[in-house]
């Protein structure tokens, strides 16, 4: 079961994925409309189709990282780096217990 900070940043990370394939494509239909030649139009729709593949790589990278922070974070109390160990009547003095 995945944390909700993870689930969160999840969310964050997939909403700012699609704002930049947005905003790439935007920037991609634009250069096409620019472009005079054939040949510039295919570049232009390449470097749309390489700014899309970017932002999934970013939020593929940046959902590996949530789920290694959840990792890292997961059943560790603040200040319990070990369990404490069990003192036995044997390490006092005779007659303190």
């Amino acid at each position: 079961m995945q944390s909700a900070k993870e689930k969160i940043s999840d969310m964050a990370s997939t909403a700012k994925e699609k704002l930049n394939i947005g905003g790439a494509k935007a920037q991609g239909h634009a250069e096409k409309t620019m472009a005079r030649t054939k040949k510039e139009k295919k570049l232009a729709q390449e470097r749309e189709k390489s700014k899309e593949a970017q932002a999934k790589a970013d939020l593929h990278q940046s959902k590996a990282e949530h789920a290694a922070d959840a990792q890292v974070h997961g059943h560790h109390l603040p200040g319990h780096s070990t369990y404490p160990t069990r003192a036995t009547g044997a390490n006092y003095p005779p007659g303190q217990i």
